[in-house]
């Protein structure tokens, strides 16, 4: 069992790839985020997220997935596409209505067939460590993301939203009480 986390991420012809072998959380997101974002800001308009050793994801790693892939799906032929998931991690996509945001295990892709050489042509991506406010502010904007993204997510998220937006508050005023002394 993996307890480290490590993220694997490639670039091929008509989509770049994204591997998550350990747990899938606010820790390593943050890099999963950048990566996406340098991939859609260079014009890719598919992201595959490889979950096969992936033991579990947390509600933070899956909204930086869902803010992902809502702007993949705002482009032309763009969009998400998960890989392997195991039967929890597809039941937690399921549970926050991801998987409406994301196809997953798709049959008609680009990479079936191709997975295992994928795989080995895969580069570690350094795990971002943000200080603390860009951490609570990823934290915050996750939790966003999940929220707005169907009524039964905001029910469930109102209050993690709103005590993640104080905590944030809270870090920021400290933060500038220090600049200020």
């Amino acid at each position: 069992m993996i307890t480290e986390c490590q993220i694997l991420v490639g670039v091929f012809d008509g989509f770049s790839w994204i591997r998550t072998e350990g747990k899938g959380s606010f820790m390593n997101s943050p890099s999963v985020k950048a990566f996406g974002e340098e991939r859609i800001a260079a014009g890719e308009r598919i992201l595959v997220v490889d979950l096969e050793i992936c033991g579990s994801m947390d509600s933070t790693f899956m909204g930086t997935l869902a803010g992902l892939a809502t702007r993949l799906s705002a482009c032309s032929d763009g969009g998400m596409q998960i890989v392997s998931a195991s039967s929890r991690n597809h039941s937690s996509l399921q549970d926050l209505g991801l998987d409406f945001l994301m196809e997953i295990d798709p049959p008609e892709a680009l990479w079936r067939g191709d997975v295992d050489r994928i795989r080995r042509e895969l580069s570690p991506r350094e795990i971002a460590k943000p200080a603390h406010i860009e951490r609570a502010s990823h934290v915050l904007e996750a939790h966003q993301i999940l929220a707005e993204t169907n009524g039964e997510n905001a029910k469930k998220f109102s209050s993690v939203v709103q005590m993640l937006e104080d905590d944030l508050a809270a870090k920021q005023k400290i933060a500038e009480e220090r600049k200020s002394s």
